[in-house]
């Protein structure tokens, strides 16, 4: 595109999601719960790295990078033989166990988001270059036309049978929530093995799983997305049991991740279903913990889109399920009740009650 300079492409900044969108505090020698292990995965398009505790540590992390493979093939809209990319061309189908859950989870976030999170949001991602990185600014006729197609209602799905319907113009893209089901199957798999404790960082989407070599809490720093500071702050956690279902995910969306400009205008990728443009909803950086990382990927950009009322309105009617950190465009920090007590930062901040 001759008149527009992409910056915040995923593929060219590896530093930026691994370092930068979470800074991981991990201990990588041998220890008192037996051998570690890790690995660096490209999938999802995003750099992942997986880091395991306990002796069947190499043995999980190739039933982990296995399990990421195939997910991604399932999900994946660049893949033409992919279940979504089939759906997307053939309009229906009957749907797989995993594509069937997400299907039902993103119908689920969406009616609690009020539509600010929507899977069929993806032809207008295509029109503004960011499924194919051939980035551009779409026209108001353009968007006008494809804002009709933008409805989950649309969707035709029966529930019993599995099957899915959907208009010529509808397509589906499961990227808004896809990493966070993914790390949520990984933590599902590891309780099938030896392991003392793990952290994924599936490209920003954390999820850590039973506890540290040495006891001490996990540590997870949040990024702070205008570089004033290495992050906004810290979050510490202990320990959580090896079993399926107990884990934490951690998941931060932001218009800093991935985004391009053109005539001095800044664009990110984080579209609103309801305008077909990039979100403006003051925020700039949402991070969602709770024990579901499905619900907390959606989660983070719906509340993103949203804005800090709406976020914080939702919240307050759901606080037992999950909680947020907020960071606004006047660089005001914000974080709930819940989390508070596990939260530190050298920014003043309020807490949300």
């Amino acid at each position: 595109m001759k008149n527009s300079r992409f910056i915040g492409n995923v593929r060219r900044s590896i530093p930026v999601l691994l370092i930068c969108t979470i800074i991981l505090c991990l201990l990588l020698s041998r220890c008192e719960n037996g051998k570690s292990a890790s690995r660096s995965v490209f999938a999802m398009d995003t750099y992942m790295e997986l880091t395991v505790y306990g002796d069947d540590s190499d043995t999980a992390l190739d039933a982990a990078v296995l399990e990421i493979q195939r997910i991604d093939k399932l999900l994946s809209t660049g893949n033409a033989e992919s279940e979504v990319s089939r759906l997307n061309t053939e309009k229906e189908g009957v749907l797989s166990e995993d594509v069937k859950y997400l299907l039902e989870r993103s119908m689920e976030i969406n009616k609690l988001s009020e539509g600010a999170f929507d899977i069929t949001v993806y032809p207008v991602m295509e029109a503004w270059g960011f499924a194919d990185s051939e980035f551009r600014v779409p026209d108001e006729n353009e968007l006008a036309v494809l804002l009709p197609y933008v409805d989950m209602s649309k969707l035709r799905y029966f529930r019993e049978s599995g099957r899915l319907e959907m208009p010529q113009k509808v397509k589906l893209d499961f990227g808004g929530i896809g990493k966070g089901y993914t790390a949520q199957r990984i933590t599902e798999i590891f309780a099938e093995y030896d392991i003392k404790g793990a952290m994924l960082n599936l490209g920003g989407n954390v999820q850590i799983y039973g506890s540290k070599p040495d006891r001490s809490m996990w540590k997870i720093a949040v990024k702070s997305p205008d570089n004033s500071l290495p992050y906004l702050g810290i979050l510490s956690f202990d320990g959580f049991p090896c079993e399926a279902g107990s884990s934490k995910a951690i998941v931060t969306s932001g218009g800093y991740e991935r985004y391009f400009e053109k005539d001095g205008i800044t664009y990110h990728h984080i579209i609103d279903p309801r305008t077909g443009k990039p979100s403006d909803s003051g925020l700039v950086s949402v991070t969602v913990v709770c024990s579901d990382g499905t619900l907390a990927d959606g989660l983070s950009t719906a509340l993103f889109v949203l804005g800090h009322d709406k976020a914080v309105e939702l919240w307050r009617g759901h606080k037992s399920d999950f909680d947020i950190i907020l960071f606004d465009e006047r660089g005001k920090l914000y974080v709930t009740a819940g989390i508070a007590d596990s939260f530190t930062s050298e920014l003043e901040y309020e807490i949300i009650y």
